[in-house]
């Protein structure tokens, strides 16, 4: 697709001018002010891009000029590549005037490839855009029809025959290559098809080649999308907008239904869903709900976008309406079916648990709910890690905390773990012996029971400062009933450093 006067048509958007009459956007060139786009208008004037100001105002003194804005150019071209995913979710940009659409698979969607280009213009034609698109079997052979042929969509294998009697330019070629090319008299795709491909190369480069090459299919070229590619896909379409918010929960579970059936297909749940509304006017709001175990059910999936929908408020404005609505499972886990049993069982409780925290995550945002993620590491303050509650679990990480300190044969660890052990001054037996009375925030402890030591070695790569590498933890109790978990840094009689005593947490 490419959008003739993209630049313009932006300007005449915005100020509302019309469009008889001339206009050209010019910017700062080696020094001079050339223009860079022009409108039909304009280039009826007989002037041209590249021209300099000075020319153009000389042949038309009264000729309207505006500032070139490439960024501006860039944000919109990204706005109308967004509001193209209406017709295939593998959109790539063409800059800095082009859009790529792979619409394999979705032409059945709008009764053929023609009836689709034809509603693409439409469309765009409504807005205010003046665009010209071609459907080809190459990106190459598409882009050069688009802007420099009159077909609209070129028969499957029929590139050669449509590229024939166009300029050379329709190759994508640089514009020095193509100077070069018309000094020996070769200005069409026609005159260079048959000839001899060495001294082509030798004279004009392997480039030129591989640009003839890629139009005519004889090498691939795949289309780079913006957005990534999801793992299943369900959408609805009307013939008028919808605006309501029950209409649009309601087909949200409708076509969740859709999205079920794919992903039981394949022994997916979903972990991350996106749901994309198409307003008539051309803008796309996009909300994304993260789950904590794979889901697939079409009444949950409704709930959890109601709650979205309302946190978000006036922010997602249906405008005139939606006139598309798209359910995408961004990111999928593998699941199968649980096992059921008569009586009300745990997996019952975890899917409970489970939706709660999709709820939650739905209403606060996604990174505010999190787990912990035990961790490969027998270091305590490292051993669990404070994860997103949606994100994927590790292949490693058992499926319940409980079943961590229940099967685990280690000794339990506190409660309350500190985020970083706090020093304590320590009356021990020498050289291994449990503590004796310790003194942590000013206060003195004396310890009525004692358990240890645990023996915990730091990974020797975390060494590289001269640290001690090795902890012996003791469980204490003082005639108060404070437990604490206590450790002793080094050992007496080492070289390194003296051993130095901290409280690392505290027991229930």
């Amino acid at each position: 697709m490419w959008l003739r006067r993209l630049t313009t048509d932006r300007i005449a958007r915005r100020s509302a001018a019309s469009a008889d009459a001339p206009l050209a956007v010019v910017a700062n060139i080696d020094q001079a002010l050339r223009i860079t786009a022009l409108n039909d208008a304009a280039a009826r004037l007989r002037l041209s891009v590249g021209m300099a100001l000075a020319d153009a105002r000389a042949m038309y003194p009264a000729l309207p000029v505006a500032q070139a804005d490439p960024e501006a150019d860039a944000r919109l071209l990204a706005a109308i590549a967004e509001w193209c995913d209406r017709y295939t979710p593998l959109v790539g940009l063409s800059p800095p005037d082009g859009l790529l659409l792979d619409i394999t698979g979705c032409v059945h969607l709008f009764h053929g490839e023609t009836a689709l280009c034809r509603d693409l213009v439409r469309r765009f034609a409504m807005q205010g855009f003046s665009v010209r698109v071609a459907v080809a079997d190459t990106v190459g052979s598409a882009w050069g029809v688009a802007r420099y042929g009159n077909d609209v969509v070129v028969v499957p294998g029929g590139q050669r025959e449509a590229l024939a009697p166009l300029p050379l330019a329709a190759l994508r070629l640089a514009s020095g290559t193509i100077d070069a090319l018309a000094q020996v008299g070769l200005k069409r795709v026609a005159d260079v098809l048959d000839k001899p491909r060495a001294p082509l190369a030798a004279r004009f480069g392997v480039e030129f080649l591989r640009c003839l090459d890629r139009a005519l299919g004889r090498e691939d070229e795949s289309i780079m999308p913006r957005l990534p590619i999801p793992a299943a896909i369900a959408e609805r379409r009307f013939p008028e907008p919808i605006a309501r918010e029950d209409d649009v929960l309601g087909t949200i579970e409708q076509i969740a239904h859709d999205l079920r059936e794919l992903l039981e297909r394949r022994g997916e749940g979903a972990r991350l869903i996106q749901l994309a509304l198409f307003r008539a006017d051309g803008q796309v709001h996009r909300l994304e709900i993260g789950t904590a175990a794979p889901l697939r059910d079409p009444a949950r999936i409704r709930r959890l976008f109601t709650d979205r929908l309302a946190a978000l408020g006036e922010a997602c404005d249906p405008g005139f309406g939606y006139d598309m609505v798209r359910l995408s499972a961004l990111v999928t886990e593998r699941t199968d079916p649980p096992q059921t049993g008569f009586a009300c069982s745990d997996a019952e409780d975890d899917a409970e648990l489970a939706h709660l925290v999709d709820r939650l995550g739905a209403r606060f945002g996604l990174r505010r709910v999190t787990r912990l993620e035990p961790q490969d590491t027998h270091i305590p303050e490292f051993a669990v890690m404070a994860v997103p509650a949606h994100a994927p679990r590790a292949p490693h990480a058992p499926t319940e905390q409980a079943d961590y300190h229940h099967d685990s044969l280690a000794p339990p660890r506190p409660v309350r773990l500190f985020e970083r052990p706090e020093p304590v001054d320590v009356t021990a037996l020498v050289p291994d012996g449990p503590p004796l009375r310790f003194r942590w925030r000013h206060v003195l402890h004396e310890v009525a029971r004692a358990e240890g030591p645990e023996r915990i070695a730091m990974e020797w790569w975390h060494d590289a400062e001269g640290a001690p590498l090795t902890r012996d933890y003791f469980r204490v109790e003082d005639h108060g009933g404070m437990r604490a978990w206590l450790y002793r840094e080094g050992l007496y009689g080492s070289e390194v450093a003296r051993p130095r005593w901290f409280l690392h947490g505290l027991f229930a």
